[in-house]
């Protein structure tokens, strides 16, 4: 798979901002992330347009096109090229012709905001049809020091969130808790696809680590994971019903409030001890 980057929008900027503290006020600038339109387009075919930080986004491609079903292994996916223009980024990529196919014919026209990668689903009846794969098998274990460890290290690989404090971080985890990568996103589903994509471009597999979330875990973190196999999500907020219904059904183990020494496991609860 060739990849070719060009220079894309900044990941933050400055801005004016006044504060108010006590009653006083004060002029100054802040640091602010930034969420850019990027469009994915297969063999010149616009498949999706999200709101993500520009950043990452040879990962962010490749992941997306695994998490979605697009692809089905990194070797189907030719190129990716990011290119960018006056109102975004577009990320040009080429898929063997049985992938493009079949992409066309299960076409989910995405127009994602940061927050929501369902946006571009037109109906609730394509929402229920859209698959769930059950690959989440591994007979992965993890223990609760490794969780605490996880959170311990995630903190200080986050550089954005420092500058900003306004981007949601994905890691991928070893089972001892040491955290191999760490990628970060304005939308936390974009922060788990590039995250995929990260593994996937380094020939990593899915089922010998687990992914922490520094966010909430909605039906569509855990149907990504669910996707390429991810057996463990932890996440540092609260899971959503949907979210724990899919985990259930899709084998993954979703553990929520991953706070310090504490958790709440949601599914599978085998895989944790």
């Amino acid at each position: 798979m060739h990849t070719s980057s060009y220079p894309v929008t900044e990941t933050h900027g400055r801005y004016g901002v006044e504060r108010w503290s006590g009653g006083d006020t004060v002029h100054a600038e802040d640091t602010v992330a930034e969420e850019t339109p990027v469009a994915l387009v297969y063999n010149g075919f616009s498949q999706a347009v999200m709101l993500a930080t520009p950043q990452d986004l040879d990962d962010f491609a490749l992941g997306f096109s695994l998490s979605e079903g697009i692809i089905e292994r990194p070797g189907e996916l030719y190129d990716i090229d990011v290119i960018e223009h006056g109102s975004g980024c577009e990320i040009r990529m080429h898929l063997a012709g049985e992938r493009f196919a079949h992409m066309r014919t299960r076409r989910r026209a995405l127009a994602g905001r940061t927050g929501c990668g369902l946006c571009g689903i037109e109906s609730l009846e394509q929402l229920l049809q859209r698959p769930c794969p059950n690959r989440s098998t591994a007979a992965t274990a993890v223990a609760s020091d490794a969780l605490l460890r996880a959170q311990s290290e995630l903190h200080a690989l986050q550089p954005l969130f420092h500058l900003t404090g306004a981007v949601h971080g994905a890691a991928w985890c070893r089972l001892d808790g040491s955290v191999a990568l760490v990628r970060e996103d304005v939308g936390r589903h974009n922060a788990l696809d590039k995250l995929i994509g990260a593994i996937a471009a380094q020939g990593g597999g899915f089922g010998d680590g687990f992914v922490l979330m520094t966010s909430r875990a909605s039906y569509e973190i855990v149907q990504k994971a669910a996707a390429v196999g991810i057996p463990v999500i932890a996440a540092r907020s609260a899971p959503t019903g949907m979210a724990v219904r899919v985990a259930q059904t899709a084998g993954v183990t979703l553990v929520g409030f991953a706070r310090d020494a504490r958790h709440s496991v949601y599914s599978h609860p085998q895989r944790i001890h």
